[in-house]
């Protein structure tokens, strides 16, 4: 396969990583902490479209969390058969086991032209142990129907601008491009173990930026009414958001708005959490943050550009941290904190003996070629919690 790692570039690869892999931000299995991640791996399907070097560098990186949000699974589960195998003969501790549980198909109606896909989780029993709930997540027909009554002008409008070949564009939000799917997982923990609701989502990326933003807004109202009408759930949505994230000082407080709660609260996430403070719930996105000792904000996808893929807070519980102590993470080395697993930078190391912001055109264009077919487009991204005794 020619833009996939060849077998001496991966003993290459795999011998970097192991010389510093903190270097990368490869997480640390740690007593006393758990670790959560999310990882879009492209076309995770047919398993003869990956070599054998890619099916073990997937499986190395995969078997670093306790549970992992996995997004981009085709159809046919061979790949993520495949993965799961792998996992078990990288970690082979005998009192643990790889479990997996993945949603119906989503992104496209069977028969038609589009790119069906499923989103799914993988988890290491019994340190995370599922708890009796998995469904896509419920959307109101009601409230699909009010919204087209409350903008019926606007769809009259989009309905008559779109020929019968073209491609309708709705005005606002009606309903997601990809169920999002969810899962209601508990992590032992001493005496309090951590019971959370995690929300697994690939948010629309084709439609522009208008539709993107609509749909990322929806879900976090949505998922903002559940905290609300709830004061035991703990909500941790994960996922490739496709926020437009590239200029962190315009971008961010365009993504308070959208988070915000009440149409004349200000544009941050402070004023949010201030009104949610008498319930004693919170709402934190990390990865909209600069964690301490970085330059900049992370970045999640193969390209080094955006920040695509985040985790979202929606929580009552307080170990969940708070958006104030982001950039203070970490205060212990059992966390709480969160990181990027940065391949790109490992793989040009690597292969090229220079960062990445060194490389020509050509070798970048060629590395990421290589690291997309091999292994993914984007970053897998983690979140570290500290267990109690």
């Amino acid at each position: 396969m020619a833009d996939h790692f060849q077998p001496e570039e991966w003993q290459r690869i795999n011998e970097k990583l192991d010389e510093t892999p903190d270097r990368y931000g490869f997480p640390e299995r740690r007593d006393g902490s758990v670790l959560l991640g999310s990882f879009n791996i492209r076309k995770l399907g047919d398993p003869e479209n990956r070599t054998d070097g890619d099916w073990e560098f997937l499986a190395r990186t995969c078997a670093q969390f306790d549970l992992l949000a996995v997004q981009e699974i085709m159809s046919g589960l061979g790949g993520l058969r495949r993965l799961q195998q792998e996992l078990e003969r990288v970690d082979d501790d005998e009192k643990e086991s790889f479990n997996v549980v993945v949603s119906d198909e989503t992104g496209a109606f069977a028969g038609e032209r589009g790119l069906r896909e499923r989103l799914g989780f993988i988890y290491r029993w019994p340190v995370v142990q599922r708890r009796e709930m998995a469904s896509d997540l419920t959307y109101d027909r009601a409230k699909m129907f009010k919204t087209i009554v409350d903008h019926k002008t606007e769809f009259i409008a989009a309905l008559e601008a779109c020929s019968g070949a073209g491609k309708f564009q709705p005005p606002c939000f009606v309903s997601f491009v990809r169920q999002p799917y969810c899962v209601e997982f508990e992590v032992p923990s001493g005496q309090h173990p951590y019971l959370f609701t995690v929300v697994n989502a690939h948010l629309v990326f084709s439609g522009g930026v208008k539709a993107r933003r609509q749909e990322f807004k929806a879900l976090t109202d949505l998922l903002k009414s559940r905290l609300g009408n709830d004061d035991s759930i703990n909500l941790i949505l994960m996922g490739d958001l496709n926020l437009d994230f590239d200029n962190p000082e315009t971008d961010r407080s365009r993504i308070d708005e959208e988070i915000k709660d009440r149409p004349d609260a200000d544009t941050h996430i402070k004023r949010l959490n201030a009104d949610l403070t008498p319930t004693g719930s919170h709402i934190n996105f990390p990865f909209l943050d600069q964690h301490k000792g970085r330059d900049e904000v992370f970045r999640t996808n193969a390209r080094r550009s955006q920040t695509y893929d985040h985790f979202g807070l929606f929580a009552h519980d307080r170990r969940l941290p708070t958006y104030d102590q982001n950039e203070q993470m970490p205060q212990t080395p059992e966390g709480p904190d969160y990181g990027v697993f940065d391949f790109m930078q490992l793989f040009s190391e690597a292969i090229y003996g220079k960062a990445w912001n060194e490389l020509t055109d050509e070798e970048r264009k060629s590395l990421w070629a290589k690291a997309e077919h091999s292994v993914s487009d984007h970053l897998p991204l983690w979140l570290r919690l500290p267990l109690t005794a």
